[in-house]
């Protein structure tokens, strides 16, 4: 059978069985209703690309003190213009990347020599990342260039905006980045 044949028969079952009487309306109400009933929406961006999707996130627990909140469906917002509740496979997987074991949630880092990575603070992490930008901008800042102009930048340093960031926010990225001379900028903002 093909596949053509096989949807218009489908389709003949499903307005044969509203003929003899049947309602389906009650039925696919209460199938959506149980597949997302007692969870909490919250609409945000799939971060995978620059198309910037909208999505629909439904999370189980009620944020009580001990409650740790759990992903347990994502789907396309059909109210974002942009792709109108449809999402492409990677999207479609949002919800297994959320939940993946293997996701970090803790900063860590790997010391110069050691041959592992170690779980910090999220303190300790903004500290080092701070020191690290200082101490690159210290030493690759250029004052002048060869004619002896003022360029003031920092060409050691470069900074890339991902595709759930708004166009606000990299508003403020970006003049920061500018600020401490640092010349290449790229985002993936169309929010």
């Amino acid at each position: 059978m093909k596949r053509r044949t096989f949807l218009k028969g489908s389709a003949a079952a499903v307005g044969g069985a509203a003929a003899l009487g049947f309602d389906l309306r009650q039925a696919r109400a209460e199938m959506r209703e149980l597949k997302i009933s007692r969870t909490t929406e919250t609409r945000s961006i799939c971060p995978y690309c620059a198309v910037s999707c909208g999505v629909i996130i439904h999370t189980l627990g009620d944020k009580a003190k001990n409650v740790k909140g759990a992903v347990v469906h994502v789907e396309g917002d059909p109210d974002a213009p942009i792709n109108r509740g449809t999402l492409c496979p990677k999207g479609a997987t949002l919800r297994e990347d959320i939940n993946n074991p293997n996701r970090l949630l803790t900063p860590k880092v790997r010391r110069p020599g050691s041959d592992h990575w170690e779980e910090i603070g999220w303190d300790d992490a903004v500290k080092g990342i701070a020191r690290h930008i200082k101490d690159t901008r210290d030493r690759t800042f250029v004052a002048k260039n060869a004619k002896g102009q003022v360029v003031n930048r920092t060409p050691g340093m470069a900074m890339i905006g991902g595709c759930t960031d708004t166009n606000e926010f990299n508003y403020l990225v970006v003049k920061t980045m500018r600020s401490l001379g640092v010349c290449y900028l790229e985002n993936q903002a169309r929010v």
